[in-house]
């Protein structure tokens, strides 16, 4: 029974004499002349490569940790089914590490005329642009002998944006909006509220809270109820200078510092807050300004979504300035930066008057909760070193941030966990108190 395909090839090579063959395709098709026949046919018969129409569509974005779906477009305009294997090459980063193998290669069969559709699932690991590589396309012929390989550009970006996972705080903060805006029981005054409506006097209720007035033309005790200043302007300003690079856990200090910056951000806009965004080392690597409440926090994610941490030192008179003109009216200004003894004495405190004279600052800072799990270990020789370090350098960060309040900031140093909520009852303490 006469062999075909790969089976015909493999006879045909071990039928050469050891010592007489030449390992070119030449030789091998010589030995056997309906092999070579076979393979010639094989091959004009695979479908061509170069002819091939290749677009793309699907996900432009997805959250970090999320799947975005990119589907290819493969059209045979030639007039022979296209069998291929198909290789969609992307930034390693594109993919969970150990699974780019499975994700990026793909079997297709495309009569001829026709089109067919694959689709690439992306996993990022990093925040940022991921551009498509090439597209590598192997066709084969009917016997599988010989092949047509060819590769063509296909663009397409998709945008990893910050996962955004302080969202879960986002509820509870609101409902405590919700209290400082006197729409339930609970009532607040402080320097600078607004006034908003009477009501009944029930037991309880602040006496200086009591208008006289009101009540001396009704028949019951009337009160005044207040709730925060709205249309106040916040700046966040990020620090991305090389100490935002430090990683805390698995991630930099500044994807940790952008998370807490969007829970700000939309407490702020729901509150009736304008919410601008600046990031800074030795110049702006992002200014965001002008934007509505139903548009800052797209606006913010998308912004953020390529910042990444520059290996310079910052330069904290440039951020002081670009801060100072980006906002000419009183706001309260968050910086996020580090707690780190060196940064702030040489670079923040000389020009932090220039700040606090014009705005309300607060700086907020992420804290290493490895430090705090070294700070507690005993046992051995080696963890009480490590015991020890940690506690000198958990007190330098509190002398740093005694300065700081010093000065008239207000100081938030918490883990990355904790620096979201904590952050957001900073502001809506400000905002109960009347200073913003």
């Amino acid at each position: 029974m006469a062999l075909t395909g790969r089976a015909a090839l493999i006879a045909a090579l071990a039928s050469v004499p050891v010592g007489v063959w030449d390992p070119s395709w030449t030789g091998i098709l010589a030995v056997n002349a309906p092999l070579a026949v076979a393979c010639a046919c094989d091959f004009a018969l695979a479908a061509p490569v170069r002819r091939l129409g290749l677009t793309r569509s699907g996900d432009a974005s997805a959250r970090l940790g999320e799947t975005a779906e990119v589907t290819l477009t493969v059209s045979n305009p030639s007039g022979r089914p296209l069998r291929a294997r198909l290789r969609d090459a992307w930034p390693p980063s594109s993919w969970q590490p150990g699974t780019e193998t499975a994700a990026s290669r793909h079997s297709l069969t495309v009569p001829a005329g026709e089109r067919r559709r694959v689709t690439t699932r992306l996993q990022p690991t990093r925040r940022g642009d991921r551009h498509a590589d090439r597209v590598t396309i192997r066709s084969y012929g009917p016997l599988g002998l010989l092949t047509r390989q060819g590769t063509h550009r296909v663009p397409w970006t998709v945008r990893v944006l910050p996962p955004f996972t302080s969202r879960k705080h986002l509820p509870s903060k609101l409902s405590r909006l919700r209290e400082l805006d006197g729409r339930t029981s609970v009532l607040t005054r402080g320097e600078g509220t607004e006034f908003d409506s009477l009501r009944e006097y029930v037991p309880g209720d602040d006496t200086r809270s009591i208008d006289w007035r009101a009540t001396a033309r009704h028949s019951t005790v009337a009160v005044r109820t207040w709730r925060p200043e709205r249309d106040r302007h916040i700046l966040l300003v990020l620090d991305t200078g090389r100490t935002s690079a430090g990683r805390v856990g698995d991630a930099p200090r500044l994807d940790a510092a952008m998370d807490a910056a969007l829970l700000l951000a939309a407490l702020a806009s729901r509150a009736g807050d304008r919410v601008d965004l600046l990031a800074y080392d030795r110049r702006v690597r992002a200014l965001l300004q002008g934007r509505t409440a139903g548009d800052v926090l797209p606006s913010l994610v998308n912004a953020m979504a390529t910042l990444e941490p520059e290996l310079v030192e910052t330069d904290a008179r440039g951020l002081t300035a670009t801060t100072l003109r980006s906002a000419p009216r009183r706001s309260l200004v968050v910086l996020f930066t580090t707690l780190d003894a060196a940064p702030i004495e040489e670079g923040l405190l000389p020009v932090l008057p220039q700040l606090t004279q014009r705005h309300t600052v607060l700086v907020a800072s992420v804290a290493d909760p490895h430090v705090s799990r070294m700070a507690q270990a005993r046992g051995h020789t080696d963890a009480v070193y490590e015991a020890a370090a940690a506690a000198q350098a958990q007190s330098e960060r509190r002398h740093i941030a005694d300065q700081l309040r010093r000065h008239g900031v207000t100081v938030v140093d918490a883990t990355p966990d904790e620096l979201p909520p904590a952050l957001a009852d900073a502001y809506l303490e400000l905002k109960s108190a009347g200073r913003l």
